[in-house]
């Protein structure tokens, strides 16, 4: 009866740790609790599209890692944006729409955080005030995305350059 016990918590546990998941939440969401909290964290935003395979492989190894997972929860409000959704958003008095192009489009406010350069993945680390600290472009498996994340959501940014932080590899 005690092995049985333990086998049912050990796998419990395993389940429940490798069912962690983003806690993905609307940009408009984001922005509230930006602008509502006491302490508000910065924003991480993902732009990403349905026919991206990239951006799938992001969401199965990146965003579920463990560490990602549990340094993103703490430190940002975790956004996941389709640059090409249909959905109009308000935001700082202005209506984001989406463009049609041919068959195909793009959102205004995926366009306007991407600095007019749309590619898939790129993800976006805001600070709290919603100022773009950068885009990163391209798929990022979970230790080079987690270097990226530390470095603004630990505020190294402020002094040091990339290049200090992580400096090229000989």
């Amino acid at each position: 009866m005690k092995t049985y016990l333990l086998s049912l918590f050990l796998f419990s546990s395993f389940v429940s740790i490798h069912s962690q998941e983003a806690q993905w939440i609307s940009w408009t969401e984001a922005v509230e609790l930006a602008n509502s909290e006491e302490t508000p964290k910065k924003i991480f935003v993902d732009v990403y599209t349905d026919w991206c395979g990239w951006c799938k492989k992001m969401d199965k190894d990146t965003f579920k890692d463990p560490k990602v997972f549990n340094y993103m929860k703490d430190k940002f409000y975790m956004v996941k944006l389709d640059a090409e959704q249909k959905e109009d958003i308000l935001y700082k008095g202005k209506t984001f729409k989406y463009i049609a192009q041919g068959r195909i489009g793009y959102h205004e406010l995926a366009a306007a955080l991407l600095q007019g350069r749309l590619s898939f993945p790129t993800t976006i680390f805001l600070n709290a005030k919603q100022e773009i600290l950068s885009p990163i472009p391209g798929y990022q498996g979970p230790e080079d995305f987690l270097k990226i994340a530390k470095y603004y959501g630990d505020d190294v940014y402020k002094n040091r350059s990339w290049e200090e932080y992580d400096p090229p590899k000989s």
